[in-house]
């Protein structure tokens, strides 16, 4: 705190150091580059920069989803913020918090060309909306953008007017923090209700979603409690891993002894899980069974499917208070489990038959390889596109918080930006980045030379059937000429090359094992190019 009065633009930077903001994605402008300056040179602060502004938001998400802190971004005022509207949208419906510090243009010039309105253009992204309100109030409105983002749970942009940049104004300081992760404990007629359900329950099931994954341990206990297999969101993956009775993934991506399961269960416990459409296999994994949906964000309660019972708490709380009172009522288990074959429940899904053409590589087996070679510990992240399916049964991760999707929108394109902000936020770990050649070639390509300037450790593979693979089949199944949907790409390894990293085409089962040798001794971001057969891809079933 001090009585030294200093620009806007160097309190602002203040500020994001008092609140130990340690990364800054973003890409300068008018409006931002002296604060951007201010936060490296006077703060110590590490500023990331982007070719694109759509990908120094989707970085900070990136960083916010693997750190499990807020991310914060800058870009500059009007078209730039018009550029990152499909990021915030991705963001917002991702739940994802992060704060953007953007440039807006000065009020007493209306007809400034980059002037837009920019306040509709957040709200209408779901993002939150604030504005720094004065020099005197800087640190605190700094601070509150980061609060709400928190509590919110999705992205505040905070609008920094241009002409307010170099006014001089004492820095107040940050306020204290206030907590923001209070315990909303279930009670009453909710929690009788449950135990009502799950007391009449036959088969019952405990599902968890991204947002329990940090109440593993109890989910556990509540299910052998009530004799109940264990399941998970596609965004929960593998967080039972190693559980006699886990079933894997629930949904379009269940395994053939997993959906048998689940088609004779009458219950399911749902623990932050979003319950949408590929979850529930378009409701049909819910028709007929109760539901009780456990969330600690209330507005996910009911927002996809209709609970019998719906509990508003932490996970993990509410976990042991059903089991308190399950205890408490002599009510027996279930003993589904029991019925169960567990060996069955172990078995992969069954590789696709081998169908590709001349001079292109099966995807299934070619990513079985590559993730073969990586570490386990690895951070798996993949664009949208369909190649999805195989990237995401055939790539493993050690626990759930090692995964990220990119398709809260059903976006192709956005997954590079994400894919470095987890690279800078686990510098310890590899990143293994999996896109088709459209989404590269849409929002990858130039931001792979963000990954090469950064050193970042990065294994980027490329399934290249030439085509926009769903495109391309829905002219198929019509019996149509699917050439509308088929482009002529240079070669992409080539142009990994070109940037500064290394790039290998695979044609061939010995061009594939040159790319698995390649992988043990890169030094910087690596770039496999799988050229596919585009009727031979495996189709994406959600």
């Amino acid at each position: 705190m001090s009585d030294q009065s200093i620009p806007v633009h160097a309190a602002i930077a203040r500020a994001l150091h008092d609140l130990e903001v340690e990364t800054l994605f973003g890409l300068m402008g008018d409006s931002n580059l002296y604060m951007v300056d201010a936060y490296v040179r006077s703060f110590g602060g590490r500023y990331v920069p982007a070719t694109h502004e759509a990908s120094a938001v989707l970085m900070a998400l990136g960083y916010a989803a693997m750190t499990g802190r807020v991310g914060a971004a800058t870009i500059t005022q009007g078209p730039a913020l018009s550029n990152a509207i499909t990021p915030l949208i991705d963001g917002s419906k991702g739940t994802l918090p992060i704060v953007l510090l953007c440039g807006d243009t000065p009020l007493a010039d209306p007809e400034h060309p980059q002037t837009v309105s920019q306040r509709a253009l957040i709200e209408a992204a779901g993002a939150g909306y604030a504005r720094l309100r004065s020099p005197e109030t800087i640190a605190g409105d700094v601070a509150d953008a980061f609060r709400r983002a928190r509590i919110e749970r999705r992205p505040i942009v905070l609008n920094m007017p241009t002409e307010m940049m170099w006014v001089t104004a004492p820095y107040a300081g940050v306020p204290a923090p206030t907590s923001t992760a209070p315990a909303y404990p279930a009670d009453g007629d909710a929690v009788d209700d449950a135990i009502g359900i799950i007391a009449a329950a036959r088969r019952p099931l405990v599902l968890a979603g991204r947002g329990g994954v940090r109440a593993r341990e109890a989910l556990i206990r509540l299910a052998d409690r009530i004799g109940a297999p264990l399941a998970t969101t596609l965004k929960g993956k593998n967080l039972f891993q190693g559980e006699p009775y886990n079933l894997g993934v629930f949904g379009t991506l269940s395994t053939p002894a997993a959906a048998e399961a689940i088609g004779a269960t009458d219950c399911v416990i749902a623990f932050g899980a979003g319950l949408n459409r590929f979850t529930t296999a378009r409701g049909g994994y819910l028709e007929g069974r109760r539901l009780i949906q456990v969330d600690d964000d209330a507005r996910q309660l009911g927002r996809m499917a209709s609970p019998d019972a719906a509990l508003f708490g932490d996970p993990a709380g509410v976990a042991e208070t059903l089991i308190k009172w399950l205890d408490e009522a002599e009510i027996p288990s279930s003993q589904a489990t029991d019925s169960l074959d567990v060996e069955a429940l172990k078995e992969p899904l069954p590789l696709p038959r081998e169908t590709n053409g001349p001079g292109t590589v099966d995807l299934t087996r070619a990513l079985m390889k590559i993730d073969a070679a990586l570490p386990d510990n690895k951070v798996a992240v993949s664009d949208g596109g369909r190649f999805c399916n195989e990237a995401w049964t055939r790539v493993g991760v050690t626990a759930p918080e090692n995964m990220l999707l990119t398709i809260n929108v059903g976006a192709i394109g956005l997954g590079m930006g994400y894919a470095i902000g987890a690279a800078v936020a686990r510098p310890e770990q590899t990143v293994l980045f999996v896109a088709g050649d459209g989404g590269f070639m849409m929002g990858g390509f130039s931001e792979f030379t963000s990954a090469v300037r950064e050193k970042l450790d990065m294994v980027v593979v490329i399934c290249n059937d030439n085509a926009y693979g769903a495109e391309y089949v829905q002219f198929e199944d019509r019996q149509m000429d699917p050439s509308m949907s088929m482009f002529n790409w240079p070669s992409l390894a080539a142009v990994a090359d070109a940037v500064g990293a290394r790039g290998l085409q695979v044609k061939s089962d010995a061009d594939l094992d040159a790319a698995i040798a390649a992988i043990g001794e890169r030094d910087g971001p690596l770039l496999i190019e799988l050229m596919l057969d585009p009727a031979a891809v495996p189709r994406l079933h959600l």
